[in-house]
């Protein structure tokens, strides 16, 4: 909070805060006091809050969503929300905005008006699930629906710390929210020299080529590796705008034994991937004897 509370302190050009609850790619769930600290920042420096809560009602292990509208007060905000994780239907991709407080500022009515207005000009409503939702949401059925897949998903969270905790040179964080974990390298065990083997040997050019881009990042450069040699495709979290390196999961596998399979698969690929470099191989086997004291 003191590095967003510095950034918009000395960066006037700063006119809003997006907040992203429950958060991808991290299944971070913000508490209560966080959403207030971020609500006194707006409120010190006249900014709009814009929160993302297409997760809301996507949450595990004992936590629940605080939603923006709780705490935002009298500020200007918008909340983002939809269906398309939650029922789940990606196909009908239907979603709303909440505006709070439309008067507070000229401002912020004449950008609310500006939005009204860009979607009145849409061509194709998204009129099939706009005439779902009442019905969907309305079935007796549904919560106990919800609550049974967030549970679902909460018991997948426990089988990748489960598969992933015990290997070296990578940090992560329990999921509470959403259907993603993040898993951050070590930044002093990667390098450009670092591989896979790729038994396919159309495949293995095709990687050579992607990872010769000038400038491509260490966790980008992993991910090519990953998908060539075992076909798991996994997201960088480079392409986050993160200066961290490692890579976004999903936690939707419903089938346990794949499930399983897929992340002692990606388990073992980290692990002759940070073993790879010989000049690196040191602080790779330091990592390991600390890991392995750990779980021991």
């Amino acid at each position: 909070m003191e590095d967003l509370y510095n950034k918009v302190k000395y960066n006037p050009s700063i006119v809003g805060i997006l907040i992203i609850n429950p958060d991808n790619p991290t299944g971070m769930v913000y508490p209560r006091e966080v959403l207030e600290q971020f609500v006194a920042i707006a409120r010190e420096f006249n900014l709009l809050l814009i929160a993302d809560e297409i997760y809301q009602h996507i949450t595990f292990n004992g936590y629940e969503a605080v939603p923006l509208a709780q705490v935002i007060g009298d500020l200007p905000g918008i909340s983002l929300k939809g269906i398309s994780k939650e029922f789940p239907w990606p196909g009908a991709r239907c979603g709303w905005m909440e505006f709070y407080n439309r008067d507070a500022s000229k401002e912020f009515n004449k950008l609310v008006q500006t939005l009204e207005n860009a979607k009145m000009i849409e061509v194709c409503s998204t009129i099939l699930p706009q005439l779902a939702i009442p019905k969907i949401m309305e079935h007796p059925e549904y919560i106990r629906y919800r609550e049974e897949n967030n549970q679902a998903i909460g018991r997948r969270s426990a089988w990748m710390q489960e598969l992933l905790e015990g290997v070296p040179g990578i940090h992560f964080n329990p999921t509470h929210g959403a259907f993603y974990n993040t898993i951050v390298f070590d930044p002093l065990l990667l390098s450009d020299r670092q591989y896979l083997p790729i038994a396919n040997e159309a495949i293995a050019q095709e990687v050579a080529r992607w990872v010769a881009e000038p400038g491509l990042p260490a966790d980008k450069r992993f991910v090519y590796y990953l998908l060539g040699q075992t076909g798991i495709c996994v997201v960088p979290i480079s392409s986050f705008c993160s200066d961290l390196r490692g890579f976004r999961v999903t936690l939707l596998e419903e089938d346990e034994a794949v499930f399983r399979k897929t992340f002692a698969t990606l388990a073992q690929a980290i692990r002759d991937y940070l073993s790879s470099d010989p000049a690196l191989l040191p602080r790779y086997e330091q990592a390991l004897a600390a890991t392995a004291g750990r779980y021991a």
